[in-house]
């Protein structure tokens, strides 16, 4: 692999030509091995590369390198333009190869019925020589153009085995169509097998179609995404209406959108209001009212009402564009299982010719009288019925499949390895605030000690600058009892304690837990105290506001359970899964939602920066731990975490570190997640059980290994129409997801 010294550009281009796992090797191979790139990775399902190599490296390099062993890169096609000549040129090879094969077999059948049934006809023989130069050479010429071009770099694939299994059979026919004497001088029948080398063809070419069209089908799930994005608006510009292509726009533009067209970009209600289908975002199918600053998103419906839309985010920076980048990279990322498969598919075409050598020795020596016909029969067999094509398509059809499915479940899965990973998870911890429960919490109780009305606006300038779920309750609380802020200075937040201020006169207020109260050396009185611990037991937080030497109020703060949260801890539970809350909160309200939840086990006044620590911990021990959290003090555990799950109306951070989002604040995804990796982890495993049996239990028969016992020798014919069989049946299971109920 070669080395980079400067900076590196990491870019994902189309691949043309490509037929079978060991063409993707190949194209692996080969761009390794080009001077400044560091990476190459390919996406056999969905014929794309991604190349990580130097900035001083011209891609032209990589597109030269790649036509020479009969490949090519088309560098011109990105992101949007990139997925429609992806879907174009998956169209353009589905009719190519639709021709292809309708060509080969309406000139494969007339030699195949001279073969089969007018084997003495003297004529026959020379019919199908000339019917079959066609089949071989036009319309498979594909086969022996590429195989000849790997050749001279020293790599051999699929199409090495069809070239060389059909080259050897047609020459073997033709030399016994002219020269027939020099068996039947030696008292042997100089047979011909041309019905064997075009039905071979036209089987392949025929399995390389089904499986076009079936391949085809893994990615309509990114389609129906890419599907959402708007591609002319309507602007506003001084005053006038004018229509344009949605990359003309810039933030800041308005934009009218009327009902029942898709929002084309992200952006402020600006002007007027509407009824919003968010469900592609959210999950949620009941419509979301939206007024005048209110944040829209692209892809979402307007359902009732026209408005005007101020732009803020454009392009790759909006949220659907994100999403369509997240599954685009998680469909083109490898499982850990594939490496495996590589390493097999780039020695397997080399096996199977040795195979194939051996295979046609073998028969020359115990062959018999018909030794040499027997011995180039099997051999062809041999290289006929070994397909490389089942092993590569095995991994990736099924994680396109598994990454869309979860796409149209509102599950964003960021790579494969996460799939993977989901499957080995035996302990999952969950964030209560924002996760488990609603994450709005609502001031249930207010007790103050000392005179509301000289103290509520100090209470305000300090919880107004926090962004805690709790201190918007209490700004909430305040205002709308009419408070408005005093003014303040020195704001200073103290993590996992809480909040404290400065005001002009210089005494200092602050407001949290009991832990930052007994740092102040403050503690409650009897009164309090008790007052304290009964809302605990009803699984409020309780908040203090206090300055130096006095306590002035206490408040109990209230939070509700998600919709959903009980039956999915139910469904994880039956599912075998050990849950665990992990709260910021005091022991008795964690107790008390762990209770509610029916979850043994729970972890209570946890800082941020110990959430990680407690993920190291349990993986010390062994433990398979998966974290589901919601804010920025979540994202170290999640990447802690052998499997991070964010929520997905939580912070950018906490989604851009953990594997999988969750784009619903629905936690009954979870299970639905872990349901989901079962499921496509399990169409990988079938696909590769398949894969490797067709070939283990194929190439022998093919060889004529029964032939000591039964006398069987497996047709040439049947051996390509089994090959081509595997291929299409390994699309198939992988799609058979698409339909399964998560």
């Amino acid at each position: 692999m070669a080395t980079i010294e400067n900076k590196a550009i990491e870019d994902t281009f189309l691949v043309q030509g490509m037929s079978c796992a060991a063409c993707a090797t190949s194209v692996e191979s080969i761009l390794q091995h080009t001077d400044g790139v560091a990476e190459a990775e390919v996406n056999f399902a969905a014929h794309t590369v991604k190349v990580k190599y130097a900035e001083n490296l011209a891609p032209q390099v990589l597109k030269e390198a790649l036509q020479s062993i009969g490949y090519d890169l088309d560098l011109e096609a990105k992101d949007r333009e990139q997925d429609l000549k992806r879907k174009e040129q998956q169209e353009r090879r589905y009719k190519q190869l639709k021709k292809q094969t309708l060509g080969s077999a309406l000139l494969s059948l007339p030699v195949f019925v001279i073969g089969m049934f007018f084997g003495d006809w003297s004529w026959g023989p020379w019919i199908s020589a000339v019917l079959s130069l066609p089949v071989l050479f036009i319309f498979g010429g594909h086969f022996y153009r590429n195989a000849w071009k790997q050749l001279k770099h020293g790599l051999a694939t699929m199409d090495t085995l069809v070239a060389l299994s059909t080259g050897i059979a047609y020459t073997f026919s033709l030399f016994n169509t002219f020269y027939p004497e020099f068996w039947i001088s030696r008292g042997l029948e100089a047979h011909v097998y041309f019905e064997a080398a075009v039905v071979i063809i036209t089987f392949v070419s025929l399995g390389k179609t089904l499986e076009e069209r079936a391949k085809s089908s893994t990615s309509q799930a990114l389609e129906k995404l890419l599907n959402l994005q708007a591609k002319q608006v309507i602007r506003l510009r001084d005053g006038e209406e004018e229509e344009v292509e949605i990359e003309d726009l810039q933030a800041g533009d308005l934009v009218r959108v009327k009902a029942g067209q898709s929002i084309p970009v992200d952006g402020i209600m600006h002007q007027g209001s509407a009824s919003i289908d968010e469900s592609m975002l959210s999950g949620e199918s009941i419509p979301i009212s939206k007024e005048e600053g209110d944040k829209l998103y692209a892809g979402t419906l307007a359902q009732k009402g026209s408005f005007v839309l101020k732009v803020d985010q454009i392009g790759e920076d909006t949220v659907l564009a994100q999403i369509i980048r997240l599954v685009k990279e998680a469909q083109s990322s490898k499982a850990p299982v594939q490496d495996l498969v590589n390493k097999i598919a780039g020695i397997f075409v080399p096996v199977v010719i040795g195979i194939a050598i051996l295979t046609f020795g073998v028969w020359m020596i115990w062959g018999g009288e018909e030794a040499f016909a027997r011995a180039l029969y099997t051999a062809i067999a041999v290289l006929v019925i070994a397909c490389p094509c089942a092993l590569g398509l095995a991994t990736p059809t099924a994680i396109m499949v598994g990454v869309g499915k979860g796409a149209e479940n509102n599950i964003l899965v960021r790579n494969a390895e996460s799939l993977e990973r989901a499957r080995e998870v035996d302990l999952l911890l969950l964030d209560k605030t924002g996760t488990l429960t609603r994450g709005k919490p609502e001031v249930l109780e207010a007790d103050w000690k000392l005179d509301v009305k000289d103290y509520a606006p100090v209470l305000l300038a300090l919880q107004q600058q926090s962004e805690h779920p709790l201190a918007t309750a209490l700004v909430r609380h305040l205002r709308t009892q009419g408070y408005k802020a005093t003014e303040q200075q020195n704001f200073e937040a103290v993590e996992g304690r809480g909040v404290k201020i400065s005001i002009l006169s210089g005494e200092e207020y602050a407001s949290g837990n009991a832990q930052f109260l007994a740092d102040w050396n403050l503690s409650p009185a009897q009164d309090l105290s008790a007052k304290a611990q009964k809302w605990a037991q009803q699984g409020a937080t309780v908040l203090y506001f206090f300055k130096r030497e006095q306590i002035i109020a206490q408040f109990a703060i209230g939070d509700q359970l998600k919709e959903g949260s009980a039956e999915a801890v139910q469904t994880l539970q039956k599912d075998g899964l050990e849950l665990m809350i992990i709260s910021g909160d005091n022991a008795q309200t964690t107790a008390y939602w762990a209770e509610e939840l029916g979850i043994s086990n729970f972890r209570a006044e946890v800082l941020p920066q110990d959430k990680g620590s407690i993920v190291r911990d349990l993986q010390a021990q062994g433990r398979k731990v998966a974290m589901v959290g919601d804010g920025i003090n979540d994202s170290e555990a999640l990447a802690q975490a052998d499997l991070g799950i964010a929520m997905g109306h939580g912070s950018d951070i906490a989604m851009e570190v953990a594997p999988m989002t969750l784009m619903s604040s629905d936690l009954r995804l979870i299970p639905k997640a872990f349901h989901l990796s079962k499921l496509t982890l399990q169409g990988i495993h079938q696909n590769l059980f398949w894969a490797f049996i067709y070939n283990l239990i194929g190439i022998p028969i093919a060889a004529g290994i029964l032939y000591p016992f039964t006398g069987f020798l497996l047709d040439p014919m049947i051996a390509g129409a089994a090959m081509a069989f595997s291929s299409v049946s390994v699309v198939l299971n992988s799609l058979r997801l698409r339909g399964r109920n998560l």
